[in-house]
């Protein structure tokens, strides 16, 4: 389980299994509603509408914590966005704590795709699926189980001895894929992060400075200013650059590019890290950012998040 700040691409939760639950998008004080909130988001902010987001409640995660458990699961893995940057997390452990199964509540410290390959990992690991042939837009490889609304991860002194995971080692996969996850995001101002307190007023100011283009970073679990860049131009030259290093430093990496209104763009970006990175890349894919980022960046952003996935760890059996 996550939510909806894991950015994955369309098709991935459905289908690796994983349940999302949504954070809101609130415009001016109303709940955002409709088919494409994205859109609707970027529509808000351009004409000057006061946009904010709300965490799911911790009644929101026991309703999911109990439809898990409805549907067979005897564990849960829930991992979520950096509890630096939002009290969704907080939100999970309060409801895993009165759950009807155990649940493992994972901070990934991260966001974006850093926090959607950490979630993906855990389904493989959960799925008996290798992660090496795992693909986030592929179909199950041979061997895998059934999907994971039906996955069942085997709790501490569970009667049941039919094969089943151990909830530690979905956790675990979940942790380390986050770990070495590395994202960078590319904003056309700061000033939606400045008024959402997910930036530093000093940070934020840069953006109106000499006309700097801040690249952003995640670390320690906050959003940072990483490099401060005088035009858009060369803050995607400089994007390109530390993305593809880190690529290449960790062979048969998994790359996520996001954007906010700015598919051809994000398209071009994938396509220079492919060729940037020689083939060395596990797999590229190209994702929306979402509504609920949308509304904290603004429109224009591009972001790429670079992860290891799981170090190889067999899935764990008892």
């Amino acid at each position: 389980m996550t939510d909806s700040t894991a950015a994955l691409p369309a098709g991935a939760a459905e289908r690796w299994g994983v349940r999302v639950v949504p954070l809101q998008v609130l415009v001016d004080g109303a709940p955002l509603v409709g088919t494409d909130l994205a859109a609707a988001t970027i529509s808000a902010l351009q004409r000057g509408a006061r946009v904010t987001t709300s965490q799911p409640s911790a009644a929101t995660f026991a309703d999911a914590y109990a439809a898990a458990a409805s549907d067979g699961a005897t564990a849960v893995v829930s991992v979520h966005l950096s509890g630096e940057l939002s009290g969704t997390v907080q939100a999970a452990r309060s409801a895993a704590e009165r759950a009807p199964l155990p649940v493992h509540v994972v901070d990934s410290r991260t966001a974006a795709m850093g926090l959607g390959f950490a979630a993906l990992a855990a389904a493989w690991v959960a799925g008996g699926t290798p992660v090496e042939g795992a693909r986030v837009d592929g179909p199950a490889v041979e061997g895998a189980r059934r999907p994971a609304s039906r996955w069942r991860l085997r709790r501490s002194g569970a009667a049941d001895t039919r094969p089943a995971t151990d909830v530690e080692a979905v956790a675990r996969a979940a942790r380390t894929a986050a770990e070495s996850s590395r994202v960078w995001f590319l904003v056309d101002s700061l000033e939606h992060l400045r008024r959402g307190g997910r930036l530093g007023a000093a940070a934020a100011a840069l953006g109106t400075v000499l006309g700097l283009r801040p690249l952003l970073t995640v670390a320690d679990g906050r959003l940072v200013v990483a490099e401060k860049i005088r035009t858009r131009r060369a803050a995607v030259e400089r994007l390109v650059a530390v993305a593809t290093a880190a690529a290449l430093a960790r062979p048969g990496a998994r790359v996520a590019v996001h954007h906010a209104d700015r598919a051809d763009a994000a398209q071009d970006l994938a396509h220079r890290l492919t060729e940037a990175t020689r083939g060395s890349l596990r797999e590229i894919v190209v994702s929306p950012a979402g509504a609920v980022l949308t509304a904290h960046v603004g429109p224009g952003l591009l972001a790429v998040v670079v992860s290891d996935g799981v170090s190889g760890e067999a899935p764990a059996r008892l």
